[in-house]
Order: structure tokens, then C-alpha cells, then sequence
């Protein structure tokens, strides 16, 4: 799949069929969720990949919106590592780099994939560190509930021509002050 295709077709999938996703292809998606760029290179990132039922089925207890993931057959945790930080602040950004290159691998190997928010929400941090038992300098980023599509979205053309601004806002009613 070219890559323009990837970003303007890719949809959040919360229908799986029951298949197991192959050890070769969640490799993919992992090797792809590395290869996101990262302040200073620090790549200050480790993955929880879930694929027992019963913890899957948990997950809703831990997550509000992620009853989806009882019926995945995976599931990947993306989280911050602290200790790896080199710039702090950014293993944020580093890591929300890392989920869109695993959701675009995902959906180029023929799977669907949904993106569930952990960080910032307090409660949800708390919850998966307890859950997953992570240690206190690993903080859960993102859940990605991943596996076969159950259903079928078509591309939608999300260009917003009024949220594109050229040299400075438009309609500002002050000049842009010297940096």
C-alpha cells in the first residue's frame, strides 16, 4: 500500500474477526512504531503487547472507551520510559509518534487498529500501571486494540481549507509581535 493511500484510508476499527494476528506482522507493527522519530533520538518507548482473553476481556474495567478490546485478538500498550528520557516532556510526542506509525503498519498489513487515550487521564495512568504492573517510571501512553477488520469504512476527504493559515493567522487584529 503506498503511503498516501495508507494515511487517507486508515480508520479507527473497533470490529475484529477472531483470527489471531500472525508473530510476524505485530513484529512489523512494532518495528514500524520504533521507527518514529523522537526527540534527541531517545526513543524513550516500551510496549505492553496483550494477548491473553482474560486480560483483553479486563481491559474495559481499566479503559471507559475501550470495550473493543474483549473482542481483539491483541492488544498493544505504548508506553514512556522515563528513565530513557532525554528531553523532558517530549516522551509524550515521542510516543503518540510511535502509535500513528503502529495504526498506518496495522492497516498497510490488512489490519485494524483504534486508538484508546491512557495519558493524561490520571485514573487511566494509574489504573494500567496496576493492571500491567509497570514500574512507577513507565507511564501508559496509549492502548491500541489491533486485529482483522469486522468492518469497512471508505476514504473520507478530511481537508479543511479554513484550518490552513499561510505566513502568519488571517484576520489577526494586531500585527505579530517580533519573536
Amino acid at each position: 500500500m503506498d503511503t498516501l493511500e495508507a494515511l487517507y484510508t486508515r480508520r479507527s476499527i473497533r470490529k475484529y474477526q477472531p483470527d489471531k494476528v500472525p508473530e510476524d506482522l505485530l513484529r512489523s507493527m512494532l518495528a514500524a512504531a520504533m521507527s518514529a522519530p523522537s526527540a534527541n533520538n531517545a526513543q524513550p518507548w516500551q510496549f505492553v503487547v496483550i494477548t491473553d482473553a482474560g486480560l483483553l476481556a479486563e481491559i474495559p474495567k481499566v479503559h471507559p472507551y475501550a470495550a473493543m478490546a474483549k473482542e481483539a485478538p491483541l492488544a498493544v500498550v505504548v508506553c514512556g520510559d522515563l528513565s530513557l528520557e532525554v528531553s523532558p516532556g517530549y516522551w509524550v510526542v515521542d510516543c503518540a509518534a510511535a502509535v500513528e506509525n503502529l495504526l498506518l503498519a496495522a492497516h498497510a498489513l490488512g489490519l485494524g487498529a483504534v486508538w484508546c487515550g491512557v495519558y493524561p487521564k490520571e485514573e487511566r495512568i494509574r489504573a494500567f500501571q496496576k493492571f500491567l504492573g509497570l514500574p512507577k517510571h513507565v507511564l501508559p501512553h496509549s492502548l491500541i486494540p489491533v486485529g482483522y477488520p469486522a468492518e469497512k469504512h471508505g476514504r473520507v476527504d478530511r481537508y479543511r481549507e479554513d484550518r490552513v493559515h499561510h505566513d502568519r493567522w488571517e484576520n489577526a487584529d494586531r500585527p505579530t509581535p517580533p519573536l
